[in-house]
């Protein structure tokens, strides 16, 4: 269980690190002009997300599942809920930034770098709510 858990902490921190670099390269690309560079932006931006982002975001959630496997009785605990409900969080902003690095290779300027400066703190918000369920487990 102890492997499982490290091995889970240790892809969360690389889940983060993801989302929020995928967040501040989309920040660089929505105040871009030049196309070279753009090109260059969209390259960085793929690797975040197939190289970093998603992996580690599946390896936590698989290791996440496996722990609650070996023990059911997490399911009964409301701090268990609550942070599920921000993992979620964390899933539907990964997925955003798949759609929005989908929309940015077709229209480079379809958002402002403000909207992803705001976007790009979500996920630290949602990871600031699921250390305190963890650790602090208030309810």
């Amino acid at each position: 269980m102890l492997w499982i858990k490290a091995l889970h902490v240790i892809m969360v921190i690389s889940w983060m690190a993801g989302l929020l670099y995928l967040y501040r390269l989309f920040v660089y690309h929505a105040m871009e002009t030049e196309a070279v560079v753009r090109e260059r932006l969209q390259v960085m931006e793929r690797r975040c997300l197939r190289g970093i982002a998603t992996p580690a975001g599946a390896l936590s959630l698989v290791t996440g599942v496996a722990m609650i496997v070996m023990n059911p009785a997490y399911l009964k605990m409301p701090w268990m809920h609550a942070k599920l409900t921000f993992v979620v969080g964390l899933l539907v902003s990964h997925g955003q930034g798949m759609y929005y690095r989908q929309r940015l290779l077709t229209e480079p300027n379809a958002y402002s770098h403000k909207r992803f400066r705001v976007l790009n703190e979500v996920p630290t918000l949602l990871m600031i709510g699921i250390v305190i369920m963890v650790i602090v487990r208030p309810f």
